[in-house]
């Protein structure tokens, strides 16, 4: 099996990524690119895209499949599984795993701000595969808000497995089985010209899914 390309020198790379930075961390080393060769942010989820567009970011890690007319996205470079975050004296808190269908039974977050109504229908399904409605009725700014939230009420949060790894001790993230697990992608400005570094480094990334796929 050949090695992933690794991605020329050059400047850092400065990326931006929704929750944890686990996931663009992987995605770094899959490229072959060291820690310090990229300037890691979170950016806001309340207007997810912003930053991209105002040039402060070269590239972000995104999740589902944006469908935004000025951005253009990589191929898939992974997946991610889902679940659903609560507090630890949530009622699902010590289960190894839950069906949506149960996570169904609280309510759940409303979109933060700005952020694209279809999207958050991919990550908060309005309703289960059943057809039990999904109550989304927190409405809150970004993860540290939504996880005080949870932490005080029975509220829960549909995401990803990934932010266990940004989770407080008074938080539990618990895997949910019969959800599609969701692709990751890069997104950049379809307006802007990419510096020739971080071109590479997304080619690399892309190379590095080819291998893994072809395993």
């Amino acid at each position: 099996m050949p090695e992933p390309t690794a991605c020329p020198a050059g400047g850092p790379i400065r990326l931006g990524y929704p929750s944890s930075p686990l996931t663009a961390h992987d995605i770094l080393a899959s490229a072959g690119l060291s820690e310090d060769r990229a300037v890691l942010a979170p950016y806001d989820l309340a207007d997810p895209f912003s930053a991209l567009r105002r040039g402060e970011l070269d590239v972000l890690v995104v999740k589902f499949d944006p469908q935004e007319p000025d951005l253009v996205t990589s191929k898939v470079l992974h997946y991610e599984s889902r679940a659903v975050v609560v507090g630890a004296r949530h009622p699902l808190a010590e289960r190894d795993t839950v069906s949506v269908e149960e996570v169904a039974a609280y309510d759940a977050f409303d979109r933060p701000g700005d952020f694209p109504e279809y999207l958050w229908d991919e990550i908060v399904p309005r309703r289960t595969p059943q057809g039990r409605p999904i109550h989304r009725r927190h409405r809150v700014n970004g993860i540290p808000e939504m996880m005080a939230l949870v932490v005080q009420s029975d509220a829960v949060h549909l995401s990803v497995a990934s932010l266990a790894d940004v989770a407080p001790p008074a938080i539990r993230v618990v895997p949910v089985h019969d959800l599609p697990p969701v692709p990751v992608c890069l997104a950049w400005y379809r307006h802007a010209e990419l510096p020739g570094h971080v071109a590479q480094f997304i080619a690399a990334a892309e190379a590095a899914s080819s291998v893994a796929a072809n395993a």
